[in-house]
């Protein structure tokens, strides 16, 4: 069963990517499967690959949303950087 290719691993460090990096690598796994004549196995492995990745993305994506809301306008109209608690 092929997991991942190689090159493929989310970060040679294990940590996660940033987010641009994940998403030129999703953008690429997505180029390949439309555009490469691949195995049934070598296209299950890019699926897996770029799902984990679009979560990455999701992720970062919703914790830049949370520090944007986290910026609020006082009464003078002057943004201002409230706490927000993180319910997961």
């Amino acid at each position: 069963m092929l997991k991942t290719e190689a090159g493929a691993a989310p970060s040679a460090s294990g940590g996660e990517l940033p987010f641009e990096e994940a998403l030129r690598k999703l953008e690429s796994i997505v180029e390949a499967m439309e555009s490469e004549d691949l195995p049934l196995e070598a296209l299950l492995g890019k699926y897996e690959e770029g799902s984990r990745l679009v979560q990455v993305c999701q992720s970062k994506l919703a914790e830049a949303d949370l520090k944007i809301q986290r910026l609020e306008r006082d009464e003078k109209g002057k943004l201002t950087l409230k706490p927000v608690s993180i319910e997961q």
